[in-house]
Order: structure tokens, then C-alpha cells, then sequence
């Protein structure tokens, strides 16, 4: 049986204002391609479906768009939730899927039983089964006995995760004894490379779950969440996928790729580079540099490529600072777009307040890189801290699910 591995689309990303959409479609193209002539059965796509809780009607339709596409290949899809996706509106139509041979799991069922899909041939007898468990959140893990410190309250997160994906390997083994079986997760793996564009997951990160702890009875676990890809080391093969496309410019020089399992070959799976079809350029230099490199910046991709410039000088000078801005304005070259700029002066001392006013702007900054900020200038003491930052963590997650439902 051929398997596909994706995660992380975050269909209707906007990368610095500027839409993805096109770079999407493309890749659905390619995958359908992809799919077509490897005669791949099933397709797993581990969380992160959505960049936000509550999708524009453009990303909806999308993502339907997308389906119906990879419906017409006859193969079979499997579909989880993330931390950026709203379980309640991936579960919606859930009935409907299902008789398409879609099945998509948004948030943690209150039967575990219930994310375990087997995987049949012609003849109906179960070749594989899919414990497809979505993002787990911090009500499916925790309870209100799990302790009152900051560091239990970690330690409850971590066992729950081991506890879910243990269960669900016994579930697998009782109903489908013998059979092999993949396991989906969405989470932060100890000891991973991350970028600039995923959110913290599962407290700030502070929460990095052993991939040791997923146990040893899946013969594959296919992540999602951390958009590099890359192995994690664990009792069995485990990867992250990685997002197919670039989302951020700390990742614009990933190989970006899906991951194709032949299971009568094995688990290890075989990659399969995505196309680049836009280019992310960061350029940095003196003035008289970037003017050079701005010149000489040779083919756009296929789609617009878009660029990040940083003015590098030694001393602070304000009339730099204007010719700089002055050269961003009338940058005008066709298949070029600058969207991201700023300035870095090494020898100009600054506060923290001052260092995001003039170095960075808005949209760089983290609500929790400014509350941590904050609490900084208070003497309180490390347990507090911690215990400040977890809940306003939690906070944080909470709006992010929810945001712009009111709106």
C-alpha cells in the first residue's frame, strides 16, 4: 500500500500582507499529480489545515476546492486538526466527508475509538490501520487534579500525550490485532529545528514532548506543527512532514517535500521535493550593497517573488535612514515585491522599548515576546514567572482559536 504524508497547508496565509493562495493551488496541482502517478491509496494530512481558527470564505472554499480535487483520484484522506484550526468547523461536515471517503478528525472525540480508521482492500479486509489523533489541547489532557505548580502542570501535558497515544496503540491492537498501524500527531518533539512562522504549541513550547514516549507499536508517526522537515528520534520511524510550501523567510531555504511509504517495502518513507514555486529572498548590506543586489536580482519563480531587505550599518544616521526609504518606495521591478524591511545599526545602543520602535515593526512582534517584556521590569520571583507566563499562555491559545469569531 502507498501512503502520502503532508501537514501543515495553513491555507489562507498571508506571508507580511501578501496572499498564498496561488502558491497553494499550485501545490495541490502538483500533489494531484503526485498522487496520480505514484497510484498513492491513502493520504494523510497531520493538522494545521487552516493559518486561522476561523477561515476567510476565500480559504474555505479552498479547501473544498482542494478535496473534491484529490476526491476525483480515488484516494482515500485522512485529515486532523491543529493548533490553528477550529475543531468545531473541521468536524462540521464531518457525516458528509466520511461518505466520500474523507475522514476528518478537528478535535479529540470523547471515544477514542472513534479516531481509529482501518484501511481496506479491494476485498474489504483491513491491510492498515490510522489512529488519527489531532492536536491535542490542554482540556483533553489535563485535569483539575493534575497538580497546582507550573512544572506539574507541564509534566500533566506531557503524560497526557503519552497516555492518548498509548491508548489509542492498544485500540489499534485489540480491534486490529496483527495489523500495521500509523499513528497522525500534532505537537512539539524534543530536539527539533523550528522557524520563525509556528506558533508556540502546548505552553510556549515549554512542553516538548520525548518522541520515546509514543511507545513502540506504531510502525510510522507522521507529525505535523514544526514546518521544517525533519526525522525525530524515537523507537520508530517518525518524521514531520513539514509544510509543503514556504511560510515564513526563516524557511526559504527548506527542501521543501512530502513523504511517500511503501509499506510492502517498509516504514521508512521515501521523499519527494516539492517544486519551488516562489521565491523568498532576504537581502542584507550597506546602502551601496543593497542597491547592487536590488539591480541585479536576476529571474523571479513562477509566482512574484517576494523580498525581505535589512539596511546594515555601523553607526546610527538619519540620512541613511532616508535614502533607504526612499530606495524601498521606488523599487519597481517586474516578478519583485519587497514586503518586509528594517534597519540594524550595530553600534547604536537601545532598550528593549526603543530597539522594537525603530528596528522592528509591528507585525514582527510576538504578544508573547511583548508580555514577556513586560513582567521583566516586576521583581517576581522564577515560580511566579512561570506560573504568569502558563496562564497567560493558555489565554493566549484560547484567543487564537476564537479569534475573529466576534467580528
Amino acid at each position: 500500500m502507498k501512503i502520502l504524508h503532508t501537514a501543515d497547508w495553513h491555507i489562507g496565509k498571508k506571508l507580511h500582507k501578501h496572499d498564498l493562495s496561488q502558491d497553494f493551488e499550485l501545490f495541490i496541482t502538483w500533489l494531484c499529480e503526485i498522487i496520480e502517478s505514484h497510484e498513492v491509496e491513502v493520504l494523510l494530512v497531520s493538522g494545521d489545515v487552516f493559518d486561522l481558527a476561523n477561515p476567510s470564505s476565500e480559504a474555505r472554499n479552498q479547501y473544498y476546492r482542494a478535496l473534491m480535487k484529490l476526491r476525483k483520484l480515488q484516494c482515500k484522506i485522512i485529515l486532523t486538526g491543529g493548533n490553528h484550526d477550529s475543531p468545531a468547523m473541521l468536524d462540521a461536515p464531518r457525516e458528509l466527508m466520511r461518505e466520500l471517503d474523507m475522514h476528518v478528525i478537528g478535535g479529540l472525540p470523547e471515544d477514542l475509538e472513534n479516531t481509529i480508521i482501518p484501511v481496506t482492500n479491494k476485498n474489504g479486509i483491513p491491510e492498515l490501520v490510522i489512529a488519527a489523533l489531532p492536536y491535542l489541547r490542554d482540556a483533553d489532557l489535563r485535569s483539575a487534579t493534575d497538580g497546582h505548580t507550573y512544572t506539574d502542570r507541564i509534566e500533566a501535558l506531557r503524560k497526557g500525550i503519552q497516555n492518548t497515544f498509548l491508548k489509542a496503540a492498544e485500540i489499534c491492537n485489540n480491534r486490529f490485532p496483527g495489523i500495521p498501524a500509523i499513528a497522525l500527531g500534532h505537537l512539539f518533539a524534543a530536539g527539533i529545528e523550528t522557524s520563525d512562522s509556528e506558533r508556540d504549541i502546548q505552553i510556549g513550547n515549554l512542553a516538548a514532548f520525548d518522541a520515546n514516549q509514543f511507545g513502540d507499536y506504531f510502525q510510522y508517526i507522521a507529525l505535523g506543527h514544526i514546518h521544517k522537515p525533519q526525522q525525530v528520534k524515537s523507537q520508530v520511524p517518525t518524521y514531520y512532514s513539514g509544510s509543503p510550501i514556504p511560510l515564513s523567510f526563516s524557511e526559504r531555504k527548506d527542501e521543501k517535500r512530502v513523504l511517500l511509504l511503501k509499506t510492502e517495502e517498509g516504514f521508512i518513507p521515501e521523499s519527494i521535493p516539492v517544486p519551488a514555486f516562489r521565491k523568498l529572498l532576504k537581502i542584507t548590506g550597506s546602502l551601496e550593497q543593497l542597491q547592487l543586489k536590488l539591480d541585479t536580482l536576476g529571474n523571479p519563480g513562477e509566482l512574484e517573488s517576494l523580498i525581505e531587505v535589512i539596511l546594515t550599518e555601523e553607526r546610527y544616521d538619519a540620512d541613511k535612514i532616508y535614502l533607504f526609504d526612499e530606495l524601498i518606495t521606488g523599487f519597481d521591478k517586474p516578478g519583485f515585491e519587497i514586503v518586509k524591511h528594517r534597519t540594524d545599526f550595530k553600534q547604536q545602543l537601545k532598550g528593549a522599548a526603543d530597539l522594537y520602535k525603530n528596528s522592528q515593526q509591528l507585525e514582527d512582534l510576538k504578544p508573547r515576546d511583548v508580555f514577556l517584556e513586560l513582567i521583566t521590569k516586576h521583581e517576581y520571583n522564577p515560580e511566579l514567572q512561570q506560573e504568569i507566563l502558563s496562564a497567560f499562555d493558555e489565554l493566549l491559545q484560547a484567543v487564537e482559536l476564537d479569534e475573529n469569531t466576534t467580528l
